[in-house]
């Protein structure tokens, strides 16, 4: 049996991916949308031939007999109806950036333990093979005690992140809205908006919590960041380096490079442009080497959610962006913004 989702803020993201990957999925048999803007509730409606439609999420979720939600509302309205859904019995996908305060993150992990729910952070790269491969390796002590990481991320979003159209969204039914990603006010900028990625592969892969962290950073025309550099120390004492940028030239695309540096030996993972690497090198001289296949690591944006739907239909799946792990970045990240703001190291509470 199928599961029944339903999805809270239908816009461009929703629209261009998660309802057209529900509909197409063999684990879900009912999809239901909730919006508060009426028009674009009757228009997206009948644009899916959806009927289930809604403004409140409880009352979708308990009318619909909902096994989950996706959250796919403006990145600083995610808590409200994550939390939401958890009360009313369903499991929730949040989209990235899980929330924009580490506040948030930690009430939203909080809620998911409390109702018994599992939360997931739709930061693709974590459902993939090659992560699994990369998290097991480490798990299984391969390259000993982390002491270090890299994390550098780049994406071709310089229009995005300036406030105008984004290229690539021009067919699109709706086009992501400057007041999402170009607003400071409503975090906007890079690092909320890509490094949500990068960071929840790190973090899950090398079981990281950040403890404290220093950023400085460059900002767009609309005053979001543009480029971060910062560096952090994590709870167990391990560094790392962490960048991003907005302005990859459009015709290379998204680019990730993460080496995780241990007491025995490294990982080294790196996508970019059709290419791809996976591989831990041991102080011994062993090397294994994952065998990535053409576009493996390219990113898909259906993966969270074929993964959230296979969740909801009770398969065992395993969650590898977890609340936890959402929680963790967004308390990163929110210490970034912090720091380049203030000029100084930020602490992270425990």
């Amino acid at each position: 049996m199928g599961a029944r989702i339903g999805v809270v803020g239908i816009g461009w993201w929703a629209c261009f991916n998660h309802i057209p990957t529900l509909q197409g999925c063999k684990d879900v048999d009912h999809v239901a949308i909730c919006d508060l803007d009426a028009a674009r509730l009757a228009q997206v409606g009948d644009q899916f031939d959806i009927a289930a439609r809604y403004h409140d999420v409880a009352q979708m979720v308990q009318t619909e007999r909902l096994d989950g939600v996706i959250v796919s509302t403006p990145h600083v309205a995610h808590l409200r109806p994550a939390i939401a859904a958890l009360q009313a019995g369903a499991h929730v996908l949040v989209e990235k950036p899980m929330a924009t305060s580490a506040a948030d993150g930690r009430a939203i992990a909080a809620a998911g333990v409390e109702y018994d729910r599992q939360v997931v952070v739709s930061t693709g790269l974590n459902f993939t093979r090659f992560t699994a491969f990369a998290a097991d390796m480490v798990r299984a002590g391969r390259i000993g005690t982390v002491r270090h990481a890299v994390c550098q991320m780049g994406s071709a979003l310089d229009d995005l992140m300036a406030g105008e159209p984004m290229l690539e969204t021009t067919t699109h039914l709706f086009r992501p809205p400057a007041s999402t990603w170009a607003d400071p006010a409503k975090a906007g900028g890079y690092a909320w908006g890509q490094m949500s990625h990068s960071l929840g592969w790190l973090c899950h892969v090398a079981d990281l919590r950040f403890e404290s962290i220093y950023c400085l950073d460059g900002k767009s025309k609309t005053g979001v960041d543009y480029y971060d550099a910062a560096v952090g120390r994590c709870t167990n004492g391990a560094t790392v380096a962490l960048s991003g940028s907005s302005t990859v030239p459009k015709h290379r695309g998204m680019h990730t490079d993460i080496r995780i540096y241990g007491t025995e030996g490294v990982i080294w993972f790196d996508c970019e442009a059709g290419r791809a690497r996976l591989e831990l090198s041991r102080m011994d001289g062993a090397t294994e080497v994952y065998p990535m296949a053409a576009g493996e690591a390219d990113y898909d944006g259906t993966l969270p959610v074929s993964h959230f739907a296979a969740l909801c239909a009770g398969r065992d799946v395993g969650n590898p962006a977890n609340g936890e792990n959402g929680a963790r970045v967004t308390e990163a990240i929110a210490a970034m913004y912090q720091s380049a703001a203030s000029g100084a190291a930020v602490q992270i509470g425990g």
